[in-house]
């Protein structure tokens, strides 16, 4: 797969779709592009790298922006969005509708950790960003018209988040999965289990995820270089491990407090404290065994 340098501009994977990777978090945005203007996939953690994004879109000559989906509300995807809306006319805001009304609170949550930072070099420019939420929802699938290209932006299930969303742009065989899928040599390719993710549901939203692929497919996660469908596998591969060894360490009677110290995990254990809290919260009370003594 082309390597894509960081913070270089858009680097084109398929026709008429560019892909922009950022050092910030290794995140990525993408644009895609038809006859009727551009559609961008994400716009970065802040109003201030979003408008330095925006410059790279129009330097790509191919139009203008008239549709942002957000994959997701968390703010590295989503802060750039004022950019956006200001730079263009009339964009449509695309995103799950779970997405969108957990948004500002998601948004706000993260400033508060900025302000306990106050060193942090991205902490001021992360606080003075607006919040922009999406009113153009959906709750399984929404398909935007490029005019020449059609574009379809997908729920496949909860995983990473409640309001995940992958886009699909069939005719050049390329899915931009958000955070579902991770790549980040940053996070040694660990996906994000967060305080708000469902790892327990996560690997059957993958499942969709990878019937929409086939072994031509390019795969763009929210955060890394492009994948292909055996990568796809193997991280819902490994995702799956995490689900049932929770499972399997409930059923038994294994408290949450020491689930951590079982032996076999695909992922450090460091990266999995939040799953394995989240996983246990969300199996239903029949899957679990009263704690071993």
């Amino acid at each position: 797969m082309r390597d894509i340098p960081h913070d270089t501009g858009f680097v084109e994977v398929a026709d008429r779709c560019w892909v922009a990777r950022h050092a910030w978090f290794d995140v990525n945005v993408t644009v895609v592009g038809g006859d009727r203007g551009l559609l961008v996939v994400d716009t970065h953690a802040s109003e201030q790298a979003a408008w330095t994004v925006l410059e790279q879109v129009r330097a790509l000559g191919a139009g203008a922006v008239v549709a942002v989906v957000n994959t997701h509300e968390h703010f590295d995807h989503v802060l750039g969005n004022a950019a956006f809306t200001e730079g263009y006319d009339a964009v449509q805001l695309v995103a799950h509708e779970t997405a969108a009304a957990r948004m500002p609170a998601a948004v706000e949550r993260v400033k508060g950790l900025y302000d306990d930072e106050p060193d942090d070099p991205h902490g001021s420019e992360v606080r003075a960003s607006r919040v922009v939420v999406p009113d153009q929802t959906f709750s399984s699938a929404r398909a935007l018209d490029l005019g020449d290209r059609m574009v379809e932006v997908i729920h496949p299930g909860r995983g990473h988040t409640g309001g995940d969303a992958v886009v699909r742009v069939p005719d050049i065989n390329v899915l931009l999965a958000g955070d579902l899928v991770e790549e980040s040599a940053q996070r040694n390719g660990v996906p994000g289990f967060g305080a708000d993710s469902f790892p327990m549901e996560w690997p059957g939203s993958l499942d969709l995820v990878i019937q929409l692929l086939d072994e031509e497919s390019v795969v763009v996660p929210g955060h890394g270089l492009p994948v292909d469908k055996d990568f796809v596998q193997d991280q819902r591969g490994a995702i799956g491990m995490v689900a049932e060894t929770i499972r399997d360490l409930a059923s038994r009677g294994v408290p949450v407090a020491d689930a951590l110290d079982a032996p076999e995990w695909p992922y450090p254990k460091e990266e999995l404290g939040q799953a394995v809290i989240r996983g246990y919260e969300h199996l239903p009370r029949s899957a679990r065994s009263l704690p071993l003594l």
